[in-house]
């Protein structure tokens, strides 16, 4: 019998369309994308225009057409050593090929020309002075698309797919089929079987959880990743201005004295705002920076990443129950200044407006963090917060404010080949949601490596 496609995709964040632009350019192969998230003109976030979250579920800012990239502060990592794991599969000069390649696309739908990080005296500076303060500071290109301009870049990739592939949102997949150790395709939450040839599963962050549990019930050899928890923080732009004027996007990794814990900076906002996002009803904190418009502050996140061994299995639910708690005591997000928590005191509406930072998410809970994060995670943040303020004098100050809680959902990695390819044939597994990667240029990049093991495939049985 002939199937309904020869390749499913699950997911339309930039790995599935990625994936999906790739397998258009060659004898345009029957392609079917399934999203459970709206079409990219209905997601209207009912939080970006009153600053409040409505719980939409599912959330409309990390799912539905464009997945967490079309509303993300679309900065593009031009690095091997940012973003992910794919190096592992693939090789550091493949991937350096893969991103300058994704790189390009992106340019051909409109981001900007303009690269951040290119003087490389300057950045050497800036990486002495770092590892005197014992943090690494990672040097890299970065090309920010800014918000607004990736809901427009993503929408024209959508526009040219219409006329090449199938494309059907508001449809979440329930279940992979299999045969024989063969996928043959996906069964929907409304009960339809599609039969595809291969099937590429790209469930972003959103669908990270869905896919551990469909790991687990097919039986597929998984490993868990690092566990990213911790705050978002949030200073005047001028506070950060020495690193990102250069840098735009500063990563910098320091290891703690206290647990030798490795803490990052994460999603750098010049001029940005803080934002939330919802998972599974699970409230956190994130932020975005805009091409056309800036506000007083910079905001970016700093994670505490921890691999824990066995028997812990549960990196999504132990992430969850953190997240849960800060909903918990603030009705969602927290924030607090950084001097009430060295305190031991909670902070109020009257000391947040104390303070010399004006909030860019009105609609956090003044509260104490000390209730919500492990002692182990806060005592990482302050010590990563001192370092950093030898680097960028007055992040360590009282005023600072930080939103909790912050926490990257990444899946348990799942057994592939260097292709990308799962333990049963022809499915593949790439982007975030698969544990790979954890960033836009590499998200893309994995669903390039995908599309062309399956066109090669496809080639081979003609």
């Amino acid at each position: 019998m002939v199937a309904d496609y020869d390749v499913i995709i699950v997911g339309s964040g930039p790995a599935g369309i990625f994936a999906a632009l790739e397998l258009a350019k060659e004898g345009e192969p029957r392609v079917l994308i399934l999203e459970k998230g709206p079409d990219v003109e209905k997601r209207d976030c009912f939080e970006r225009s009153t600053g409040k979250c409505a719980h939409c579920k599912p959330c409309r800012i990390t799912s539905g057409w464009g997945g967490a990239g079309a509303f993300s502060d679309g900065k593009l990592t031009l690095s091997t050593e940012i973003g992910g794991w794919l190096g592992d599969y693939v090789g550091d000069d493949e991937l350096a090929r893969l991103i300058d390649y994704a790189d390009h696309i992106y340019r051909e739908f409109g981001a900007t020309s303009e690269v951040h990080g290119t003087n490389d005296e300057n950045i050497r500076q800036l990486q002495s002075r770092a590892l005197l303060a014992d943090m690494r500071l990672i040097a890299m290109k970065v090309r920010h698309m800014g918000t607004d301009r990736s809901y427009d870049i993503i929408k024209l990739m959508r526009d040219r797919l219409d006329a090449h592939v199938d494309i059907r949102t508001g449809t979440p997949v329930e279940n992979l089929l299999t045969e024989d150790g063969r996928i043959t395709g996906v069964r929907t939450a409304g009960g339809e079987e599609i039969t595809g040839d291969y099937v590429i599963v790209a469930p972003g962050r959103e669908g990270a959880d869905w896919l551990s549990a469909e790991a687990r019930r097919l039986g597929l050899s998984v490993v868990s990743n690092a566990v990213d928890i911790g705050v978002r923080v949030e200073v005047p732009a001028a506070v950060m201005e020495p690193l990102t004027k250069e840098l735009y996007e500063p990563k910098l990794i320091y290891i703690t004295k206290s647990f030798e814990d490795r803490v990052r900076t994460f999603c750098v906002c010049p001029y940005g705002v803080v934002a939330s996002e919802a998972t599974d009803g699970v409230v956190t904190v994130n932020g975005h920076s805009y091409a056309e418009k800036k506000t007083e502050n910079t905001n970016f996140a700093l994670l505490v990443s921890t691999v824990f061994t066995e028997p812990f299995k549960e990196p999504i639910a132990y992430a969850k129950y953190i997240a849960r708690l800060a909903n918990l005591l603030g009705d969602g997000i927290l924030v607090q200044r950084l001097g009430d928590l060295k305190d031991g005191r909670r902070s109020t509406p009257e000391r947040i407006a104390r303070g010399t930072v004006r909030p860019t998410y009105g609609d956090a809970t003044p509260g104490d963090l000390s209730f919500v994060l492990p002692y182990r995670y806060l005592s990482d943040i302050m010590e990563m917060l001192e370092a950093l303020d030898e680097l960028a004098p007055g992040v360590n100050s009282r005023n600072t404010l930080l939103y909790g809680v912050e926490v990257k959902f990444y899946s348990s990695r799942l057994r592939l080949t260097s292709a990308l390819e799962t333990e049963i044939e022809n499915l593949y597994a790439i982007g975030d949601g698969a544990g790979v990667t954890r960033g836009l240029i590499q998200s893309s990049a994995s669903g390039i490596v995908a599309a062309r093991a399956i066109l090669d495939s496809i080639a081979g049985r003609k």
